[in-house]
């Protein structure tokens, strides 16, 4: 029996049990970690058997659960050159960002993990490439492996609620510029392969910020949020204006302050109708 509801999870997309059964649990970070690793493995060698799966696994892939792991993106090996996860322990959940910089096909992806009792119970994985919003995977790279997410002393970390807070209040800004958002200084924006710090790599200057290039009247709604509270982080998936894009942002905040964003967002066409940027687009001409 088990065996052939596992074949079925992997041909395809099966309903999991309800959404708050999660939030009424708690996992360990090594536990999570576990799984981390072994999505890693899948992804590397493209078998989603090499993840503890559950018996009932939902699987999307660019949020549409029609999607199926025989065919999508956990199904092609590839080797990913970095990646960053975050542990929710009250959620049981973990979001990686993966950075693949094959040159046949780069791509970035996000994807979260649900899991309940060691197994995992549902995957939902966003998959960008050239045609996706200001990606370069070579920036990527580049930026967000300098970058500082490392694990906050206990006595300075923010909790829960105010990390959740500062994420909203960005987002919220984007429909609503009363709203007052916890800039921190520096802060540095991660669009695809676009960066807003004015420094090298992983160097911060008075100049880094993030309020800069900020829609208006943008509604980014159906928030799901991972939050990693040692390393001060929330990734918060979500649906991206009219055309209800599906969208990552990843938070790092510190004391309050919002210190890095990255974005992953998945166009429906060219760089989501947008004219790309001279910088991004010069160095995609260089290569």
């Amino acid at each position: 029996m088990l065996k052939s509801l596992l074949g079925a999870a992997i041909g395809g997309s099966l309903l999991f049990a309800a959404a708050p059964a999660f939030a009424q649990m708690q996992c360990s970070r090594a536990d999570l970690q576990k799984i981390v690793d072994d999505y890693i493995t899948a992804q590397t060698v493209g078998n989603v058997s090499k993840l503890p799966l559950g018996e009932w696994v939902q699987y999307t892939e660019q949020m549409d659960p029609s999607a199926s792991m025989s065919t999508g993106m956990i199904s092609k090996p590839e080797k990913v050159d970095f990646h960053r996860s975050l542990l929710d322990t009250t959620s049981c959940q973990t979001f990686t960002e993966a950075v693949i910089t094959d040159p046949a096909h780069p791509y970035v992806l996000g994807t979260a993990l649900q899991a309940r009792g060691g197994s995992v119970h549902a995957i939902d994985t966003l998959v960008t490439d050239k045609d996706d919003w200001l990606f370069n995977a070579a920036n990527t790279l580049k930026y967000s492996k300098a970058e500082n997410w490392g694990e906050i002393p206990e006595a300075d970390r923010d909790t829960r609620d105010t990390i959740i807070a500062a994420a909203n209040a960005y987002l919220d800004s984007f429909n609503d510029k009363k709203v007052v958002v916890p800039w921190g200084s520096p802060c540095a924006r991660l669009e695809g392969g676009l960066y807003t710090g004015k420094g090298a790599p992983g160097v911060a200057t008075p100049q880094d910020t993030c309020d800069v290039g900020v829609p208006s009247d943008t509604k980014l709604v159906d928030r799901r949020y991972i939050v990693d509270e040692p390393h001060g982080a929330v990734a918060v998936l979500l649906t991206f204006g009219k055309s209800e894009l599906p969208d990552a942002h990843i938070f790092r905040i510190e004391k309050g302050k919002i210190r890095y964003v990255h974005t992953i967002t998945v166009c429906k066409t060219f760089n989501c109708g947008f004219k790309v940027p001279p910088q991004l687009a010069q160095e995609a001409a260089a290569k």
